[in-house]
């Protein structure tokens, strides 16, 4: 099986992933001290931990025939839309959102993380059945369950798992294996719903966004507004300008003494280009491009249209979270708090992602065996 193993995407992940482990050390020592009054080593132990976890848990997922997935995707999207419920009800409030639960004051679960790859994982068994993918009323079934979800994600509220959770949904949905008729039907029901939906409950006086969510579309020019609602932005500019080509050296950035909020988490990029500067930057960037090159690659040759979906909506969930997370960085998007793929300090992402790129390695592994 490890013969079959696409090399370049493992090698790519496995680096990044040490990166990523460096960086949230170098980024969290700080504030781990200072803030929280614990070990430097505190976010650095629990990402191991969680690393450890999920590489034991992709060797099973490496192991399983996705066929499989049949049996079980859509129980795992009744249980995680049951979770969804219930975060709202119980879960631990942080940065304003209630979108965690706490696991014994040990660590903290984000069940609408598991949700973007269960939903990619039932999206791609229901619609790689042909009879599903011939009638309306059959093909907008995991649509309506998928706008239930994202509506339970954004009230949370955390508008950035609920844009791109949509936007994984939207995307897979425009390479489904069924007829431009019923995708155009089925696009302008689930829309028409939606419009409805806003309509009712802004003529009933209720509040689409929060107002810490409409302080995030004033993104342009942060630094005007560096001691309010420009301030992470801001100073994740002065972490890129301070970094320059070279870098100030590994441990060395000064943006992560309490300037920028969080360094560890959705900034850790701007703490990377001021410790290793843009070079070693645009390298870790080439490294994700060539990680969704691959799973790209995957997706194209694989022989069934279970395993391609699998691979397209994996490709664009990662993609999402490069795109919302630079952007957000950058100040050319509303900031939302999206962690980058394979770098960002987060524990149910981390699973999420790590086990997401074993499925793509098992559709390859399938797809050589066929040959």
């Amino acid at each position: 099986m490890l013969k079959k193993l696409d090399k370049c995407l493992v090698f790519c992940s496995a680096i990044l992933l040490v990166i990523g482990l460096v960086m949230i050390f170098s980024a969290s020592n700080v504030t781990s001290y200072m803030t929280y009054a614990k070990s430097p080593y505190n976010f650095f132990i629990r990402q191991f931990i969680f690393l450890i976890i999920s590489l034991i848990i992709s060797f099973f997922i490496l192991k399983i025939n996705t066929k499989v997935y049949h049996y079980f995707s859509f129980i795992l999207m009744l249980v995680i839309m049951g979770l969804l419920i219930v975060v709202l009800i119980y879960g631990k409030m942080t940065n304003q959102a209630r979108s965690w639960f706490n696991l014994f004051g040990i660590a903290t679960i984000q069940p609408s993380e598991f949700a973007k790859v269960i939903t990619i994982v039932w999206f791609s068994c229901f619609y790689s059945i042909k009879e599903n993918c011939v009638k309306l009323q059959r093909v907008i079934i995991p649509l309506i369950f998928a706008l239930g979800n994202a509506l339970l994600i954004a009230i949370q509220p955390d508008l950035g798992t609920a844009v791109i959770y949509t936007g994984i949904v939207f995307l897979m949905f425009l390479v489904l294996p069924i007829s431009k008729k019923i995708k155009r039907n089925s696009f302008l029901g689930i829309l028409g719903i939606i419009v409805v939906a806003l309509l009712l409950l802004l003529n009933n006086g209720v509040k689409i966004l929060f107002e810490r969510q409409l302080e995030r579309f004033n993104f342009l020019n942060p630094c005007e507004r560096i001691y309010s609602t420009g301030n992470q932005v801001c100073n994740g500019y002065i972490a890129i300008n301070n970094g320059g080509l070279f870098g100030k050296g590994l441990g060395n950035s000064t943006q992560k003494y309490l300037y920028l909020p969080e360094a560890y988490t959705d900034f850790i990029f701007a703490i990377i280009v001021e410790e290793l500067g843009l070079l070693v930057s645009v390298l870790i960037l080439l490294l994700l491009f060539l990680v969704l090159w691959r799973i790209f690659i995957i997706a194209k040759r694989s022989k069934t249209t279970r395993g391609s979906l699998l691979c397209y909506g994996i490709f664009w969930y990662i993609l999402l979270h490069i795109v919302i997370n630079l952007g957000g960085l950058l100040g050319l998007m509303p900031l939302t708090g999206v962690p980058l793929p394979f770098l960002s300090y987060g524990g149910s992402y981390l699973m999420c992602l790590i086990a997401s790129i074993a499925i793509v390695l098992r559709v390859d592994i399938e797809s050589k065996n066929s040959d």
